[in-house]
């Protein structure tokens, strides 16, 4: 943020917050407190996801306010849409801004209040098929719905209509920014900002704080590969497990550590992967820990990234493991397809391919110095266009733009 920009208060939504586990999630507790140390005043506004989690609380001089519903479940997220709308509304005057991260719905609630304030919203998404509609696929589907059909399109339209009145649009990809210009969001509107990585606490490990990290963690000496990220049908993890099934009898030493949970995700695979492991007797090669808070710790423990989802806005996890200098695995789908380029920083492989995803495990398995080469060039590329600091300058300067421009037209 420039030296003479006004630090804006700054409202940040969020569907859901630690401790649940993911990108979002991540993503969100980086840029608020970059916000934060850029001297915006910072309130985060999330749902109570779990009843036993505070309704107020502060991480640093960033204020949390967890609102109602609580507790899991996907028609929670929906009810959170008056709770958001009102609180908008009556604390006008604490804020100059609004910054919705994931306004799939949440933008509903922001864009209503904005017309009532007119206060500067900035609508972020933080997954593929917000705006067009086809992220609410799976939901609809299991109300025998789809995204084509005449009452979603009559929903979908109205929304969209509200949502173009944003201020403007965050793009994490190339694709998603085609994905808001095909729905009626116009070009000037939109500006491109990837997600950022804290390149000091992601960061590639000695030989001796390896070592270290795997005691603490009772990892194997041998071979660690590694996945983080929720635990849901969409991320490829079904055929994860098939790969590896394939290929674990030659690298008998080698471990699978999946590191996550499914949560409260309309997706959540986590105990089809648990079954899938025991009844294939994989259990001796493949690790589940769970929802961690040091997921740096875990990356730094491994050896190789894997990342075969099937759909991905952009694809922090593998930005996190690229900061770390691990040799990865990816698909390119959605935002992925900007940052993979096989052979150079990573082996790319195509989504729902077990076979293929054997052979990429085997090709780094049995090569250290290629996976040296790949972790140097991900390592570089994180370096170069995921720092943190770069990306919150961006927010910064954006959201500090904003209100002096509404400011000026106020007076």
């Amino acid at each position: 943020m420039t030296s003479a920009a006004p630090a804006p208060r700054v409202y940040l939504l969020t569907e859901t917050y630690r401790p649940e586990i993911g990108g979002g999630e991540r993503q969100a507790a980086l840029l608020s407190a970059g916000l934060a140390q850029r001297r915006c005043t910072v309130t985060l506004l999330t749902r109570r996801s779990r009843r036993g989690l505070p309704r107020h609380e502060s991480e640093g001089s960033v204020r949390i306010r967890r609102l109602s519903p609580a507790g899991p479940g996907r028609l929670r997220k929906w009810l959170l849409l008056p709770p958001v709308l009102l609180l908008l509304l009556a604390r006008w005057r604490d804020y100059d801004v609004v910054l919705v991260s994931g306004f799939r719905l949440l933008g509903v609630s922001a864009m209503l209040a904005a017309i009532v304030t007119r206060k500067p919203t900035v609508l972020k998404a933080d997954s593929s098929g917000e705006m067009s509609g086809e992220y609410f696929r799976t939901g609809l589907r299991s109300l025998g719905l789809s995204p084509e059909g005449g009452l979603a399109r009559f929903f979908l339209a109205r929304r969209n209509a509200l949502l173009r009145r944003a201020d403007r649009f965050v793009c994490l990809s190339w694709e998603m920014r085609d994905e808001f210009i095909t729905a009626g969001v116009t070009a000037d509107q939109v500006v491109h900002i990837p997600n950022g990585v804290d390149l000091e606490r992601f960061r590639p490990a000695t030989a001796e704080e390896r070592s270290a990290l795997r005691r603490q963690q009772a990892l194997p000496d041998g071979p660690v590969v590694i996945y983080t990220g929720r635990l849901v049908r969409y991320k490829g993890l079904r055929e994860l497990l098939e790969a590896w099934r394939l290929i674990t009898g030659h690298y008998r030493d080698a471990c699978l550590v999946l590191v996550g949970e499914g949560g409260g995700d309309q997706q959540a695979c986590e105990e089809e992967l648990r079954e899938s492991v025991e009844t294939h007797n994989l259990s001796k090669s493949v690790r589940f820990t769970g929802a961690v808070d040091n997921v740096e710790d875990w990356l730094r423990a491994a050896d190789i990234f894997v990342f075969p989802t099937h759909d991905e806005a952009f694809g922090l996890s593998l930005v996190e493991a690229m900061a770390c200098g691990l040799a990865a695995i990816s698909t390119r789908v959605g935002g992925l397809a900007d940052i993979v380029r096989d052979g150079e920083n990573a082996v790319a492989v195509p989504p729902s391919s077990p076979a293929r995803l054997a052979e990429a495990l085997r090709s780094l398995l049995d090569d250290p110095g290629y996976r040296d080469r790949l972790g140097s060039a991900a390592r570089e590329d994180a370096r170069t266009h995921h720092a943190v600091d770069v990306v919150c300058d961006a927010y910064g300067n954006l959201l500090a733009g904003l209100t002096s421009e509404r400011r000026g037209r106020a007076k």
